[in-house]
């Protein structure tokens, strides 16, 4: 049965605060959203909760068995939900938080095993987008950031491939207008000694050579 889906339209680059309590009051609801990023969009929950979790995954079509990476407010919220974080994480934070780079590190125990990947690690993301910071602090934990589309398929710059697709099946979703798009966010896993590249994205490989 379709869901009833409220519509908030926000402009990306200002914080209305306003309309920010009210999308959050939907995740504390653990209520579904889809949302602009500074790539595509995306859906969010709360992070910790396993049941939007695992309505996010029957939306997708997305096997279990690929985790989702979540959106943080600030460096501050990261270090409450990781451990054992390398010295070249803050050097490469540094160059480029806020922005289009997600970071694999190692969980805190506090997260389901449905978020989560190899060795217990999560993707991570902080991003170039003042209004969205300002939802996750609002919300108090971590969001989820996975793109807002059918499993296996391209990601949504457009609002209305947004509409089309999940109008009646989240809960809300934040009109943004079209996003930057082109390319998704670069992931790299630092849970181990040596740097890997996972996903070469918006940051290129010849950007992070440094920190090979």
């Amino acid at each position: 049965m379709d869901i009833q889906t409220q519509i908030v339209k926000i402009a990306p680059h200002m914080i209305e605060l306003e309309k920010i309590k009210v999308i959050a009051e939907i995740l504390q609801r653990e209520g579904i959203i889809a949302y602009p990023t500074d790539t595509f969009y995306g859906l969010g929950a709360n992070c910790f909760s396993e049941n939007a979790i695992q309505r996010i995954y029957k939306l997708k079509g997305r096997k279990p068995s690929k985790p989702l990476s979540i959106v943080v407010s600030d460096i501050e919220m990261m270090q409450e939900i990781v451990f054992n974080i390398p010295h070249v994480f803050w050097q490469i934070a540094d160059e480029f938080w806020p922005g289009p780079l997600t970071i694999i590190l190692q969980a805190s125990a506090k997260f389901s095993e449905y978020l989560l990947g190899a060795g217990a690690s999560i993707g991570i993301r902080l991003p170039d987008m003042s209004w969205l910071r300002k939802l996750v602090r609002e919300n108090g934990i971590p969001i989820t950031a996975t793109s807002a589309n059918i499993s296996g398929e391209r990601g949504f710059t457009r609002i209305e491939e947004v509409k089309e697709t999940f109008y009646g099946k989240v809960d809300l979703i934040v009109d943004g207008g079209e996003t930057r798009g082109k390319l998704p966010s670069t992931v790299i896993d630092l849970t181990s000694e040596k740097l890997k590249i996972l996903r070469v994205g918006a940051v290129s490989r010849n950007q992070l050579k440094k920190f090979l």
